[in-house]
């Protein structure tokens, strides 16, 4: 009891009213950040290994979830309840945000949440460096303390779902700048003699170098329709993943042409017009927002150097005149 009073003084006079409270939070933070290496590295038990292999009542997997599970971090596996959604819509959403941002990885939304939970407690941890190493010697109360200690840690927290974000806009802006070339080259396939198909691969294969946010939503296409799967429900899965109108309105286009029969390359011919008669709106539309912004500009930088200029020497007169008075 004597150490623990001692230890106590110690903490309550160098790290103020909240010293063993600090203390207890960085021991907890190193225990885990020790503990999670080692549970991502443990090797499977042999008895539970065993015990599968011997049990022959135990349903084994379908095809369909063999496949689905393929390639999967084992590691991770084993923290899915805690690294993924339970809810079935909620881990739906995360996986169509992560898809629209580029992240087709099975295991993108188990990355997301680890990546939350680690960036977070690195913040805590850097909070509690700060308040006790770096400005150790002064004293806070308790909001101050707070603000110090949970602001990084949040900001941890937050900032792979901002990455996120900013990914999603990115490449949202990605794929409608490319959208209208990406129509144009599929036409000339089309035209040339190639079916639908065809021209998607060919299309994702010339688009690599200058677009690959596209071209990878080409490819994808492309191995979905070699699997066999409908045609109708790959270009709806493109549009969901893309999230733009103009890829939407394509995949729409697409569908009807193929079900009334009507002529692709006469389709594709229309919309691709009407893509680069947009992309020439949206040209214009930012030309004529550069003169705003160009003034707003102009202002901030010459203004207050016209003002200084201008009213400068007649404050320096008066603050003469006014020491003269003096």
């Amino acid at each position: 009891m004597e150490l623990l009073k001692t230890v106590n003084d110690f903490l309550t006079a160098n790290l103020g009213e909240f010293g063993p409270l600090i203390a207890v939070g960085v021991l907890g933070l190193f225990m885990i950040l020790i503990t999670i290496p080692m549970m991502l590295n443990q090797p499977e038990d042999p008895l539970k290994k065993l015990k599968r292999d011997q049990n022959p009542k135990k349903p084994a997997k379908s095809k369909k979830e063999q496949l689905r599970q393929a390639g999967r971090n084992e590691q991770l596996q084993r923290f899915a309840n805690f690294l993924e959604p339970q809810d079935a819509e909620e881990l739906s959403a995360m996986q169509l945000k992560l898809r629209q941002a580029g992240y087709q990885s099975k295991d993108a939304v188990r990355f997301f949440h680890f990546a939350q939970m680690a960036l977070g407690l690195v913040g805590l941890l850097l909070g509690v460096l700060y308040v006790t190493v770096i400005n150790g010697d002064q004293n806070y109360d308790a909001q101050a303390m707070l603000i110090r200690v949970l602001g990084p840690g949040a900001v941890g927290y937050f900032l792979p779902k901002y990455w996120i974000t900013r990914r999603v806009d990115t490449r949202k802006e990605n794929i409608t700048r490319a959208f209208p070339d990406a129509l144009d080259m599929m036409l000339v396939c089309v035209e040339a003699g190639q079916s639908l198909d065809q021209s998607i691969v060919r299309v994702a294969r010339e688009l690599r170098a200058s677009y690959p946010d596209l071209a990878d939503e080409f490819e994808i296409v492309a191995y979905e329709m070699k699997a066999g799967k409908e045609k109708d429900k790959v270009l709806r899965d493109m549009g969901t993943r893309c999230g733009v109108i103009d890829v939407s309105s394509f995949v729409t286009v697409m569908i009807q042409s193929s079900q009334f029969g009507t002529s692709i390359a006469e389709a594709l011919r229309v919309y691709a017009g009407e893509m680069r008669d947009k992309r020439v709106m949206r040209a214009e539309e930012a030309a004529n927002k550069l003169p705003t912004k160009m003034t707003l500009a102009t202002m901030m930088l010459t203004v207050p150097p016209l003002l200084i200029i201008l009213v400068g020497p007649s404050a320096k007169g008066i603050m003469d005149l006014g020491n003269m008075s003096n």
